[in-house]
């Protein structure tokens, strides 16, 4: 949702700094998630942008514009929108702090900064984009650091969240790994 609101920060020609002209985007912006053929689509303004939020450069400025009071709260109302009927998983760097502090059950998904540049430069070369493997560590890197330092719903481990390290995991195996925990939490009574 905020790498769609960067693209569109980004085509409208704004720093993603410009917290008061982004505000007055963000009136007229409307993000959903929808899924078409069991495969989740990111629309930005009833337009299908999943492909477009994936670019280097959405992915350079999204820290910042995340960032930003306006766009946070927008967010947060559409997410909170989304979950009124209860039975979504969402995912995201606030979700388990901000957004649904009080859900049922939460994980905080991490890997090693080198693991998690060598999957986004997969996810980079089957989409046709040449990228270097050091220059996309240093960059996640920095978004760490810009998320986790920043003022407006940091990124931070929820003190109730069940931390996974999925570093030498496959998604399949992450897939498992979860669902187990969700039965075993089940079998406690807990709601999931």
């Amino acid at each position: 949702m905020y790498r769609a609101v960067t693209l569109k920060v980004l085509r409208a020609g704004l720093d993603p700094l410009e917290e008061e002209r982004i505000g007055r985007l963000m009136e007229s912006t409307r993000v959903a998630l929808e899924e078409r053929a069991g495969a989740l689509r990111v629309l930005l303004d009833e337009v299908d942008v999943t492909e477009e939020i994936r670019t280097p450069e959405v992915t350079r400025a999204v820290s910042s514009v995340s960032s930003l009071r306006a766009v946070r709260q927008a967010m947060v109302r559409e997410q909170r929108r989304m979950g009124e009927e209860g039975g979504i998983v969402l995912e995201g760097r606030d979700i388990g702090t901000v957004v649904f502090p009080d859900a049922d059950l939460k994980f905080f998904l991490v890997a090693s900064i080198g693991e998690r540049a060598r999957r986004r430069l997969l996810e980079l070369r089957q989409r046709g984009v040449d990228a270097d493997l050091e220059e996309l560590e240093g960059e996640l890197e920095e978004r760490d650091r810009i998320d986790s330092t920043r003022s407006e719903s940091p990124l931070q481990r929820a003190d109730d969240a069940i931390e996974v390290d999925t570093s030498n995991l496959t998604i399949d195996q992450q897939v498992e790994m979860v669902l187990e925990i969700v039965q075993r939490k089940r079998g406690e009574g807990k709601r999931a």
